[in-house]
């Protein structure tokens, strides 16, 4: 039996200074004991406590162990089923980052029209909120090699504080950092899976299937592909009375491409054009689809089911994200399932980036700074 000395970085990242991982490491640990805890009774009813959802760093992970992948498809599955045809939704998916809501995000580079670059991303906004508290000077290197080198601090930093809708991080064209959705967050992700954890048991027959857990439990929309489907996961590892969590690195990452039906003009393999550019080899957090100069095409002469692509919305139909779980104790839990669904008004996941984990810092302290510097450690943590 193990315990975790404390959460790493999504992707197994370096960005971070040591202060820094320590804030990191207290954002999911407070985020994984309030959704532990559960909403207030006093406001919502059947939803906690969720006993079944552990946190890593305080109860053991048993030996009986398992981790289970949820991946589901990266494009929107909401403009699918609300569009009349493949152009519209693609359309409507390149219009506007605010509908990208399966945990990816992208931004597309055009030439004369054509796509020459399509840019992914799956990075949750609170890790850059840390980042850009605790070292600024990396965000802003990082914005330059990842996005351009034009990028200037001026550019991502308003009055000192880091603004994660700043103009190379907003639209479709002018390059992805990281996600910026409303509900594309990890405080998001944890409190699902948390959720999720709660059995329903309603007139005396255990809910199984996505689409009746989600909609009694409320933990996300049950249109998108993601939620009902995370949550599905989750609660058939909680059915088998295990105690789950989510796996260390917590975060959303890149499952895989498929390029089955995708021709390029030369027979090259269209797979070749796929890279990863941030994370470790099992939890990828950005990639970009590109065809190098010395190819003699690009982007957007390669052909999905006989159709060109022109949209990074068509590249996102065969984008597959995820999540690990992680589920131990497995027939041991005496936690006793709901008998009623979620009463209340449904609330919003994702929380507020002004919001974005106070505790982090207070947690070990911090002396004020000049706008754009780095936050200092009070006391040694």
């Amino acid at each position: 039996m193990t315990t975790l000395s404390s959460y790493g970085p999504p992707g197994g990242l370096t960005d971070l200074s040591d202060f820094g991982r320590k804030a990191w490491d207290v954002f999911v640990s407070d985020n994984i004991d309030a959704a532990v805890k559960g909403p207030d009774p006093g406001e919502v009813l059947n939803d906690g406590p969720r006993s079944q959802f552990y946190n890593l760093t305080k109860t053991d992970t048993a030996a009986d162990a398992q981790t289970a992948t949820v991946s589901w498809t990266a494009f929107p599955r909401l403009l699918k089923i609300n569009s009349t045809s493949d152009l519209q939704r693609w359309k409507k998916a390149e219009a506007s980052r605010k509908v990208q809501d399966e945990y990816c995000e992208w931004s597309v580079t055009r030439t004369d029209g054509k796509i020459t670059r399509a840019t992914f991303t799956c990075e949750g906004p609170e890790y850059w909120d840390v980042l850009a508290k605790t070292s600024p000077e990396t965000v802003l290197r990082l914005y330059r090699r990842h996005i351009s080198p034009d990028v200037q601090e001026g550019d991502l930093f308003v009055n000192g504080a880091y603004d994660r809708f700043n103009k190379w991080n907003s639209t479709t064209t002018n390059g992805a950092m990281h996600l910026i959705q409303k509900n594309n967050t990890l405080a998001a992700e944890i409190e699902l899976a948390a959720a999720a954890t709660l059995r329903r048991v309603i007139d005396g027959t255990e809910l199984t299937a996505e689409q009746e857990l989600i909609k009694c439990s409320r933990y996300g929309q049950a249109e998108r592909n993601s939620d009902p489907h995370i949550g599905g996961s989750v609660n058939a590892l909680a059915r088998q009375k295990a105690d789950i969590s989510l796996a260390d690195p917590v975060g959303l990452y890149f499952d895989g491409l498929s390029t089955e039906g995708w021709e390029t003009p030369d027979g090259s393999d269209p797979q070749s054009y796929w890279s990863y550019e941030r994370g470790d080899a099992e939890h990828r957090v950005r990639a970009v689809y590109e065809v190098p100069a010395n190819k003699g095409f690009t982007v957007g002469d390669i052909t999905v089911n006989g159709r060109a692509l022109q949209f990074g919305a068509q590249i996102a139909d065969f984008i597959t994200i995820k999540l690990v779980a992680v589920a131990c104790r497995f027939g041991q839990s005496t936690t006793a399932p709901q008998t009623a669904c979620r009463q209340d008004a449904p609330t919003e996941l994702a929380r507020p980036e002004e919001a974005f984990v106070a505790s982090a810092f207070s947690a070990y302290g911090y002396l004020g700074t000049a706008p754009g510097q780095a936050l200092r450690p009070t006391r040694n943590a």
